[in-house]
């Protein structure tokens, strides 16, 4: 069916008292094909998009038919995958608590145990209860750090991280199968909870959790200042209980939470976007510390996955770190505090995506650590967990450049919350030692090289914007100059058919002779497509300057194409 059709047939399907089917009324030809051109697909990151009416976005309707496609997967695997369940979690956002509800409800339905919590918890507890409940699944109701308007439906397998692209290509299939408007087996939410059939969770098991959390420290007692100034945002998500309760419990002294970002809010009127990556972000964070002396500025996105931080300067102003330099961090402090202790092993592993800098390589192997790179997503990430148990390594640390750390294996999926407790963690440990964690990082780099990171990106949306970033990577992927910004390109990377054990990939990676690289490639989650630069220099200064004239041309050669 063309859009126009699949209009039609909501239309005809939905009952006249169908808010949807008011909003379909009023809609224009335009909004028509943008809502109708496609069906919401369905992938490893699950389903993302704009929340209301139509096949391209999501609704009830869309929710669940993916959610008994699901269904349909797990009760081909048998009573026993049916009887282990799936837990179900959720963020803060427009129809999360109803999507959640909806979802329980179809598998409970279906004859699929259901776990769920009374009110809204972070990924990374989701991630970790798969494992700690033994379930062969799990979804959360999240779009993560996207606009107001978005919501999605992230599903994981029992290994706790997001599904594999084998799982999902099959999930998909069986999706497609299902009748949108007859095919869907709903339960009643309350029915089954009376029943049994679905499962509350709440207190123990956000213990559980923040045990776990808390279990990742390196140092404690007299070896941290833990009257060091913080200021920490949730970002109106999911974040401000197990955050403030790790800051607590850990013993720090003089922490202050955003008041006005404290509460879950839809909307997220008071921040916008609410993506810690986004310096805008911060805007509170920056008045409280300045108000508070603070020394440190953290924030989590929504679902409390994605962490990021400010931190002073040298001239005392607030700098916001990129998720690189925040992995910088990360690693040195896990890895100087482990080999300090006498913890670090004898054959320790980390993992980073392509698309992050190669600079943390750089410090692990100083360590004897070896750095593994995966594909973009902790799908890939955590993935690659296994591998390393069977060939003999021990999991450290994995992150990538888009503010997403997992300190812990047992938690694979990115954790802003253990991620904040690490750096706080830093933090007092370096201010003990007399050094800022500015001063830190400008030892980093003076130690192992000068990188300059920049990841700007295009936004295109809709249609035209779709077509447009697909014409853009396949002009490039033909078209790479053999010199850029006056360096000489001495390797390309093509991931489109796979590149030695990784799966193929719509991304690209040019190396240059004076140690800068960058990569290109269109996001699985977000109307943009997005690139990585790395000027490498032999200061901070030359390195920006570098890392300019590389992302200048990259850029232009990009936007010339229509």
């Amino acid at each position: 069916m063309d859009y126009m059709e699949k209009y039609q047939d909501w239309m005809s399907h939905l009952e006249d008292d169908d808010p949807l089917k008011n909003e379909l009324s009023h809609m224009s030809d335009d909004d028509i094909k943008e809502s109708f051109y496609k069906d919401l697909s369905f992938g490893t990151a699950g389903l993302r998009g704009k929340v209301g009416a139509g096949s391209d976005r999501m609704n009830v309707y869309t929710v669940g038919r993916a959610t008994q496609g699901i269904a349909d997967y797990i009760c081909k695997a048998g009573e026993e995958a049916k009887n282990r369940g799936v837990v179900i979690a959720h963020d803060p956002r427009h129809f999360s608590r109803e999507f959640c509800r909806l979802t329980a409800g179809i598998l409970s339905a279906n004859g699929i145990k259901a776990y769920t919590f009374s009110d809204l918890r972070p990924t990374p507890q989701l991630s970790f209860m798969i494992r700690q409940l033994g379930a062969v699944a799990g979804i959360n109701i999240t779009a993560s750090h996207n606009p107001k308007e978005y919501n999605g439906f992230k599903v994981y397998w029992e290994d706790g991280c997001q599904v594999s692209s084998k799982i999902a290509d099959k999930m998909t299939e069986l999706i497609g199968l299902v009748d949108m408007w007859h095919g869907v087996r709903t339960g009643d939410y309350d029915a089954g909870l009376n029943k049994g059939s679905i499962v509350l969770l709440g207190e123990k098991e956000d213990r559980e959790y923040l045990e776990k959390v808390k279990g990742l420290a390196i140092r404690d007692g007299d070896m941290l200042d833990m009257d060091i100034p913080i200021i920490y945002s949730p970002l109106n998500g999911c974040g401000f209980i197990p955050f403030r309760a790790m800051l607590e419990e850990r013993g720090f002294t003089n922490f202050h939470i955003v008041k006005e970002q404290s509460e879950p809010d839809p909307d997220f009127t008071t921040v916008g976007y609410p993506n810690p990556e986004d310096p805008a972000a911060f805007r509170l964070c920056e008045e409280y510390g300045r108000r508070e002396g603070a020394e440190l500025l953290m924030a989590t996105d929504p679902d409390a996955d994605r962490f990021a931080a400010e931190i002073l300067n040298d001239k005392g102003e607030y700098v916001p770190l990129n998720g690189n330099q925040t992995g910088y961090l990360l690693v040195n402090y896990i890895l100087e505090g482990r080999s300090n202790t006498g913890t670090l092993p004898d054959k320790g592993a980390m993992v980073k995506s392509i698309v992050t800098s190669t600079l943390s390589t750089r410090i692990a192997e100083a360590y004897g650590v070896k750095m593994f790179e995966t594909l973009t997503g902790f799908k890939n990430i955590c993935g690659k967990i296994p591998y390393l148990h069977e060939h003999g390594y021990v999991y450290l640390f994995g992150y990538e450049e888009s503010v997403g750390y997992a300190a812990c294996e047992d938690i694979r999926d990115k954790d802003g919350i253990s991620a904040g407790m690490l750096l706080a963690e830093a933090a007092a440990y370096y201010r003990k030692q007399g050094m800022s964690l500015w001063d830190v990082l400008q030892k980093i780099y003076e130690k192992y090289g000068y990188y300059n990171e920049d990841e700007p990106n295009i936004i295109l949306e809709g249609i035209t914007g779709s077509e447009r970033i697909g014409r853009m990577m396949a002009w490039f992927r033909n078209n790479v100059p053999e010199s850029i910004a006056g360096a000489k390109v001495v390797k390309i990377i093509d991931y489109l058919d796979g590149y030695e054990d990784l799966e193929p990939h719509n991304a690209i990676r040019v190396f240059l002779d004076n140690g800068s690289w960058f990569a290109v490639r269109p996001s699985g989650t977000e109307p943009k497509i997005k690139f990585y630069f790395y000027g490498c220099g032999d200061n901070c200064d030359e390195a920006k300057e570098i890392n300019g004239r590389i992302r200048k041309q990259v850029l232009e050669l990009i936007n010339s194409v229509e």
